[in-house]
């Protein structure tokens, strides 16, 4: 599903990518952790959002739009971001 050869990541669903994403951010944002350690942590992160990228644009491919015919109703459906 996405450019990530981490098995861990791209099985991982789009909250539980999410969360560890956030969880990664208030850690770097704390200061609290070596150079080392912010740097892995930055590389994961990268691939967490890469992740989420991919699966959010997945969804959206999957989002069908309702048509309207010229009264203004409903006249079917076509996949997100035709007509």
């Amino acid at each position: 599903m996405t450019d990530n050869p981490d098995p861990a990541i791209s099985s991982l669903s789009f909250e539980a990518a999410m969360s560890e994403l956030e969880t990664i951010v208030r850690r770097l944002e704390s200061g609290d952790v070596s150079l080392e350690q912010s740097v892995a942590l930055y590389e994961r992160g990268h691939a967490l959002r890469a992740h989420c990228e991919a699966r959010l644009a997945a969804a959206q491919a999957r989002i069908e739009q309702v048509s309207l015919g010229a009264d203004g109703r409903p006249a079917g459906t076509a996949p997100f971001g035709e007509g």
